[in-house]
């Protein structure tokens, strides 16, 4: 039985499912439930390869490719992004196929050769130009910063499809290849994960980048991504999906996010969520330890959230590492449209407060006080204090 999957006459998925990836981009970002590479074959009266495999599987990817097909019958090679998770397997092919025609963007050409110090047969696409390939043909859009500034789409015309790389994926390894035939709970939580950790920083392109495609009217069945699913069962809900992320985003949600050396703050965090509770039952509140949890899922949810409480002990007059590389993280995402207050309790200085104050405003929050502060271990005054500051803090936001 083959390993490459038919999408449609013409189109054949010759990825890679990897089950074992745990982390990503280096270990940034957190693939609990792995990915895949996808890669699809592309028959017509020429025959197109567009994008490859992760490095790791460039020798396996290669071997599996030449059980499909006559390796010499590829005219094109198409690389919509050339990050190693897409073009790792390219030398390995080029070692086979040395003068098949590489189409990218010029960005792209730059990438491919900083990656792998070759001097390819590189065409260079912008965005309306379009390849032949028989009865279909392909159409490239420039996609930049969708996430690297060399990313592209391509569209091909006949099938209606969307081969749109990094867009619209998710990491989550599935054999089932299709959005509607894995679990939809799943299936979404990968899906907002994705988007918040990587695209978010870059939303106004995102809106403006998709506005621009729909407005080109063009008939879409299949989305083909890079990672995770083909959106095949109403391709548009994963497209309404990310024009809503791409929109200063939030949930009725209010995420408290805390480190704690002697769980003095963390009995503040439960002390304030009972005290939001108090004024709005409706909200969903969710507590979150930035030492124990993964750094990645807390970033979700305060890209799902209207409004933030960050606390932390004082150490050495700064805050906690945790919640140090957590802020890191946050500000480099340029999340818009939420609010926020510190907290956190302490034993000689208390400088936590009012520095996670300012890192929050730097981060583009709008800080709503000046947080609470709790001297040693709160006592029930002290948790009377903290439920009543949830309360206000629930009220403002």
């Amino acid at each position: 039985m083959s390993w490459s999957k038919k999408i449609t006459d013409k189109v054949t998925w010759v990825g890679k499912v990897d089950w074992e990836l745990k982390t990503f981009h280096g270990d940034e970002l957190s693939t609990n439930k792995g990915s895949s590479y996808n890669s699809y074959l592309v028959r017509d009266e020429k025959v197109a390869l567009i994008d490859t495999v992760w490095l790791p599987y460039d020798k396996e990817f290669v071997t599996k490719l030449k059980e499909e097909i006559d390796l010499n019958e590829i005219d094109y090679i198409i690389i919509n992004h050339a990050e190693i998770d897409h073009s790792g397997a390219l030398p390995e092919l080029m070692r086979e196929i040395p003068d098949t025609p590489i189409y990218c963007t010029n960005n792209g050409i730059k990438s491919l050769k900083g990656h792998f110090h070759q001097d390819w047969n590189f065409v260079p696409v912008k965005t309306g130009d379009t390849l032949e390939l028989g009865d279909s043909k392909f159409v490239f859009v420039e996609a930049p910063m969708l996430h690297w500034p060399d990313t592209m789409f391509t569209y091909m015309t006949g099938e209606n499809i969307l081969f749109s790389n990094d867009a619209f994926g998710q990491h989550y390894a599935t054999e089932a290849l299709y959005n509607d035939l894995v679990d939809q709970g799943e299936l979404f939580a990968e899906a907002i994960k994705y988007y918040a950790n990587i695209l978010a920083p870059f939303s106004t392109r995102v809106k403006k980048k998709i506005e621009e495609v729909l407005a080109l009217n063009l008939p879409i069945d299949l989305i083909c991504t890079s990672h995770g699913v083909i959106w095949r069962n109403n391709p548009g809900q994963i497209i309404e999906r990310y024009l809503q992320w791409a929109e200063d985003y939030q949930e009725n949600q209010i995420t408290i996010v805390y480190e704690s050396m002697w769980e003095g703050t963390r009995k503040m965090a439960e002390a304030l969520a009972s005290g939001i509770l108090q004024a709005d039952d409706d909200v969903v509140v969710k507590i979150m330890s930035a030492a124990k949890d993964d750094k990645n899922d807390i970033v979700t949810e305060i890209f799902r959230s209207k409004a933030i409480l960050l606390g932390s002990s004082t150490i050495n007059n700064r805050y906690l590492s945790g919640i140090g590389g957590l802020v890191e993280m946050v500000k480099g995402l340029k999340f818009k449209n939420k609010k926020a207050a510190a907290f956190g309790s302490y034993g000689w200085s208390g400088e936590s407060v009012k520095l996670l104050s300012k890192d929050l405003t730097e981060a583009g929050f709008e800080v709503v006080d000046e947080g609470i502060r709790v001297l040693w271990q709160p006592d029930s005054d002290a948790i009377k204090a903290c439920m009543a500051y949830g309360k206000q803090f629930a009220e403002k936001v």
